[in-house]
This record gives structure tokens, C-alpha cells and sequence, in this order.
């Protein structure tokens, strides 16, 4: 049951929901959100607990309005004014829910008589990518990158070809709820006394910064790291191939670069950096660099997300004349030559990750074989 679904709903009304929900120990649990097709009612949050893990579970959720302004939960008491008085909302519903390796159904009754149901279809996220690749050699990428327009673009480089997911929800995880409220309060206090800068996690900027940090650091946030430079973007794709995996690498053995047109993307589509967010959105941060020297060097952008699976929910905005998303594989087996024009450019392990690590590596780079 675990993960994240998105569908319709019908019944007293119809509407978008998502469903959220995390695997514990012996439980399920998570968030669902309701929003309406009509635009004179409101969304709406439900907690989802099940009292074990089997494929069918009843319970009851206390149901709460999204505030409008604020974009939060809320009491229907603080914003009853912003809709027409003949409107009434729900203190809780009684949920019945099953699930399989494909669905999962749900059907709810509230306290006021609201009734509704769902077949979600499972997230398509832990399957291969979809995307449909253009092949180049190197030198035809340095030709194709050499006619993009400045600034307009994002480019990604990944050693294989999997689909675009954040680090946190490839751990399973998609209830980011529970993550701000738990994971993040105590992340915030360990490292507060391990960072010269005591991060404000209420400042929208230095909440921003914090994520960047731990993501550069290895911990899992809903962020994905992009960077304004296709050169960067290669130095990643390449880094952890080896000469020798290189020199035994077949003709069809890739990796990949991923250009995304951020440009086109903002003008489009809200912005909204906020990770916890009741509506779906892929939103592009620029964020601080606070104690984070990583940044400057690898002209990074992030994508920020309440997303499982950012490939199909980029593709639900795309038509045949209009992309915003393509994948570029190169050969492994380029991986030399590559390597070695990025290092005339100053493009190093060194450069990128400025320290002990990142110098070390770019020195075994030049001093070992593989």
C-alpha cells in the first residue's frame, strides 16, 4: 500500500485526490488530500492510520480544510467567510480502503452524509524510464549544446538511465508531512551544533539553504539537483565510470544527460517552494549558498517536488510540438576523452566538491589507473 497515488474521485462531488502513504513497522499511515472540481469548495486533508497490513482496513479521519490564503490546514471555523454560506464542511469520514499490486480503492462516508470513492492507479515511479533518448557522441553533444540558448536550459547527468525521482522518495517514503514534522526537526537539531550558521527553518531562504546542504551531504530531501552547465551536467554522468569500466564498456552502454527547459517551465506552471505543499507541483529553487561551497561551482539548480514520479506528471504538460523534457545518452565508452577535455576546463572533482574529499578524488583520478 505504500506510496503514492493519484487519481479522481466521485460521488457527492468530483475531484483530484492524492494519497500519500508510508510503510512502518507493523501499519500503514499517510495523508490524503481532496481537491474539488468545483471551485466553490474546498480542498480538503484526511490522516490515514490502518491498524495493521493487510490488503483491506477500515477507519475513521478527521478531516480538515485547506485555507485558501495559506495554502495549510486549517479549522473551518477560520475560513468559513472565504465561501458561499450554503456551504458545509465535514468534521471527519469513515474510510474503507483495499489494495494490490496495481489499485487501491477507497470509498468514504462523512459525519454529514458526504460520500465518495477512488480507484488510484499505482505510481509508476520505481519502473524504467520512458523516456526515449537521442544517442550522440560527444563531440555531436558539445555541437548540440554549443546552439542552446543561455540560461534557459537545466541539464542532469546520471551514470545510468533510471527514472527522475528525489532522493527521499527513493527510499519509499512519500508522506512529507511526517518528514518536515519528524525528520527534519530532529536533523535540524543535530546539526545546529555542527554548522557555524544556525539555520531558521521559518525564513522560506535559509529553509531552502538547509535542504540544499543535507541533500549535498547525502541525506534525503524531495529536492533533485540540476545545474545550468551541460559540462557539469557531464562531469556527473561520467564521475563514477571508471577507465577500466570504460575500456571494457560495449557500443551501447550510456549514460545519460537530462535537458530540461526551465525557462519554458516557469512561465507555464506556478512556482511554489514549498515541500509540503496539498497540491502536486515541480518547482525550480535557486537557493542559498550557506555553507555550502558546492553551489558557485556546479551552477546548481534544484527541482523541488512533492512528486513520485516526475517523468509523468512532466509529460502530462506535453504535447508533440511542445517538450520540456528530453534525455541525451553518451557512450561509456567516451568516458576518457570526456573526462579529460572537462579537466581543461577546470572541471574536476577538486572544483566541484572544494575540500579533502573532492581533492583526494580528483587526485586519484590523475595518479591511478582506474
Amino acid at each position: 500500500m505504500k506510496g503514492q497515488w493519484i487519481g479522481n474521485f466521485s460521488g457527492s462531488s468530483s475531484g483530484q485526490v492524492i494519497v500519500n502513504i508510508d510503510e512502518s513497522p507493523s501499519f500503514y499511515q499517510g495523508v490524503v488530500y481532496l481537491h474539488e472540481s468545483e471551485a466553490g469548495l474546498p480542498s480538503a486533508l484526511a490522516g490515514v492510520v490502518t491498524t495493521d497490513k493487510k490488503t483491506s482496513f477500515e477507519c475513521r479521519a478527521i478531516v480538515f480544510p485547506i485555507n485558501p490564503r495559506t495554502r495549510r490546514p486549517d479549522i473551518w471555523a477560520n475560513i468559513k467567510a472565504d465561501y458561499d454560506a450554503t456551504v458545509n464542511f465535514s468534521t471527519y469520514a469513515d474510510i474503507k480502503g483495499s489494495w494490490d499490486d496495481e489499485t487501491l480503492n477507497l470509498s468514504w462516508t462523512t459525519d454529514i452524509g458526504v460520500v465518495g470513492n477512488a480507484v488510484l492507479p499505482r505510481s509508476k515511479a520505481a519502473e524504467p524510464s520512458e523516456l526515449v533518448p537521442e544517442n550522440k557522441t560527444w563531440e555531436s553533444f558539445k555541437a548540440y549544446v554549443a546552439g542552446l540558448e543561455g540560461k534557459r536550459y537545466l541539464f542532469r547527468g546520471q551514470s545510468t538511465q533510471r527514472r527522475l525521482r528525489t532522493s527521499f522518495h527513493r527510499t519509499g517514503r512519500v508522506d512529507l508531512m511526517r518528514f518536515i514534522r519528524e525528520d527534519i526537526r530532529t536533523l535540524h537539531q543535530y546539526l545546529s551544533a555542527r554548522t557555524r550558521h544556525v539555520f531558521n527553518l521559518d525564513i522560506g531562504n535559509e529553509n531552502g539553504a538547509f535542504f540544499n546542504l543535507v541533500q549535498h551531504h547525502g541525506y534525503p530531501t524531495p529536492l533533485l539537483d540540476w545545474t545550468y552547465s551541460p559540462y557539469v551536467a557531464a562531469f556527473f554522468a561520467y564521475r563514477h565510470i571508471s577507465r577500466d569500466k570504460a575500456s571494457t564498456a560495449d557500443q551501447e552502454d550510456k549514460v545519460r544527460i537530462l535537458v530540461f527547459d526551465q525557462a519554458k517551465w516557469r512561465a507555464t506552471l506556478p512556482q511554489m517552494l514549498v515541500v509540503e505543499s496539498p497540491w502536486l507541483h515541480l518547482s525550480i529553487g535557486e537557493f542559498l549558498a550557506i555553507e555550502n561551497e558546492r553551489m558557485i561551482p556546479q551552477q546548481a539548480a534544484s527541482l523541488v517536488t512533492n512528486i513520485d514520479d516526475i517523468e509523468s506528471y512532466i509529460a502530462a504538460f506535453e504535447t508533440l510540438e511542445s517538450k520540456y523534457l528530453r534525455a541525451i545518452d553518451l557512450p561509456v565508452i567516451d568516458r576518457n576523452t570526456v573526462i579529460q577535455e572537462l579537466r581543461y576546463m577546470g572541471i574536476t572533482a577538486g572544483s566541484m566538491f572544494p575540500g579533502l574529499d573532492g581533492a583526494c578524488e580528483e587526485l586519484k583520478e590523475r595518479n591511478f589507473d582506474d
